[in-house]
């Protein structure tokens, strides 16, 4: 089944711009999917239509198989958003702001107050159930708009730029409890700004520019269309000159770190194998976080060739 499904969907202000222009995309159930594009470009107002907190021109919007048009309440009620922005009273207790989110869906405080203590456990802040919200930490609140979207134990959870300003461990830890909900079956859809993290998260991805879908793929197959990736190596002992390896691109970064652009039909494992040759052992690898950008770019460039595009 499809957790949302959007056909033809335009969206025309009182001003004349056009915001969409006819997308159609699907959301398989189970999937964890981004969707990119810059400031602007009608990441905002899909996610609005989606739910129905934005009026759309024409199109179609289905949620698990409800019509948004023809069965609003029961599209609603199996649908979690975590805005980008805070949204809560900031002198309301946490308790207090969760057992009000589960009465909008008519969810007795019986059971609102053990799906409560469920979910805060989960995201940690249990203790802080039952102070006041001004007392949360930037990130704690944020954990906090999480667990309520959580409430109504939704099918599909919509974030809009979840992690944007918290720090680098916070960011981190969101993507672990994130990655949790998703195997329990929830059904994500992710817009961030941080492309780094789509790569990182989601299975499938929509670049969205200027009110037009541009891309729509899975996301492995995306980012192997590059022609070249960077990869970081750590390694086990300080290096202080660099190997000449025949082909390969190689930066010292510090002692212990290597940078290597693998161009397309270059082989990892050869290189390791040429490494191994220099006595240099490779205790960890990983892709250097601009790899989604550098397409995500060339992408907007190729739709706007007269656009300069700012990152």
């Amino acid at each position: 089944m499809k957790a949302l499904s959007v056909k033809q969907l335009t969206k025309i202000y009182s001003n004349g711009i056009h915001a969409l222009k006819g997308i159609s995309l699907d959301v398989d159930e189970g999937d964890f999917f981004a969707l990119l594009g810059q400031n602007g470009a009608g990441k905002s107002t899909t996610i609005g239509i989606i739910c129905s907190l934005v009026n759309k021109t024409s199109g179609k919007v289905t949620i698990f198989g409800h019509d948004i048009d023809k069965e609003l309440i029961q599209a609603k009620s199996i649908i979690g958003v975590v805005p980008q922005e805070m949204n809560f009273s900031l002198f309301d207790t946490v308790s207090n702001i969760l057992i009000h989110q589960a009465g909008y869906y008519g969810i007795p405080k019986k059971i609102a107050v053990i799906r409560m203590e469920k979910y805060l456990n989960e995201m940690g802040i249990w203790e802080m159930h039952d102070q006041p919200a001004f007392k949360l930490s930037g990130g704690m609140k944020r954990r906090l708009m999480i667990v309520r979207a959580l409430m109504n134990e939704p099918k599909l959870l919509i974030l809009d730029e979840p992690t944007a300003g918290v720090d680098v461990e916070l960011r981190h830890g969101l993507w672990r409890l994130l990655t949790e909900l998703n195997k329990q079956g929830t059904s994500i859809i992710l817009t961030t700004h941080y492309l780094e993290e789509a790569e990182h998260l989601c299975k499938n991805v929509a670049i969205i520019d200027h009110g037009d879908i541009i891309e729509h793929a899975d996301m492995k197959s995306l980012v192997n269309r590059l022609d070249s990736q960077i990869i970081v190596l750590e390694m086990q002992n300080p290096l202080t000159t660099l190997p000449i390896l025949m082909d390969y691109g190689l930066s010292l970064i510090d002692e212990t770190t290597l940078e290597v652009e693998i161009t397309r039909g270059q082989s990892i494992n050869a290189l390791f194998g040429l490494l191994s040759k220099h006595h240099i052992n490779i205790t960890s690898i990983h892709n250097k976080s601009n790899r989604l950008e550098k397409l995500f770019m060339h992408l907007v460039s190729k739709n706007n060739p007269s656009q300069t595009v700012q990152k």
